[in-house]
């Protein structure tokens, strides 16, 4: 199993990432079965000294596809898990949701918004070792991600089932979330993002710390 080695993820992250590896036991088997899958083409690949490319798409590419691809990256730089380069796309661009931007600061995470538009671009970083991810949101297949020998993680069952072929990925993975956009403007708004927020966290830290390096 993976343990954290001499990392340092940003201080309110790591406080975050603390409490949510005291929190797989609350992870419930047949999601421990999903999960599985993830951590067992990242193994192959660390095995075969390969890269690993993982693409988490759902259908606009606003809220969880981009909330898991963050957490991937950090939970792979958490656990030293090496050469792991982690993409996020959908079946049409919208923009990364405001709301899913400040869910994933209060769990940690820096977030700057580096560019002005309808689909700005945020510079997110889980430590100061390591460059800042540049996300915004795009197709699964835009040239900004990487379009061959990945893992298409497919984050909510919209794109799952209206996406039957992702082409250029090699394994895919159906790990669907429930979509916090169901509660915008409702009092629970900001409790469904958190909610979802480590939900994911959770479940893809435990999914990194399943692999053996």
């Amino acid at each position: 199993m993976s343990t954290e080695k001499n990392v340092t993820l940003l201080p309110a992250l790591q406080f975050t990432v603390n409490e949510l590896t005291r929190e797989f036991h609350e992870i419930p088997p047949e999601r421990k079965e999903i999960l599985k899958e993830l951590t067992q083409f990242i193994q192959k690949n660390v095995e075969n000294k390969q890269p690993v490319y993982l693409n988490f798409i759902c259908t606009h590419n606003s809220r969880r596809s981009h909330l898991s691809q963050l957490w991937a990256q950090a939970a792979a730089y958490y656990y030293s898990v090496p050469n792991v380069s982690c993409f996020s796309g959908g079946t049409e661009a919208t923009a990364f949701n405001p709301r899913a931007v400040k869910a994933m600061q209060e769990a940690g995470f820096a977030i700057v918004k580096s560019a002005e538009d309808t689909n700005p671009i945020y510079n997110v970083k889980y430590t100061l070792e390591a460059p800042g991810i540049k996300a915004f949101s795009k197709k699964y297949d835009d040239p900004f991600n990487h379009n061959k020998d990945f893992a298409a993680v497919m984050t909510c069952s919209h794109a799952d089932e209206n996406c039957p072929l992702v082409l250029g990925a090699t394994a895919r993975i159906a790990l669907t979330y429930d979509d916090p956009k169901n509660f915008d403007d409702t009092p629970q708004e900001s409790a469904k993002y958190t909610e979802r927020v480590r939900q994911i966290g959770r479940e893809i830290l435990y999914a990194f710390s399943q692999v053996k390096v």
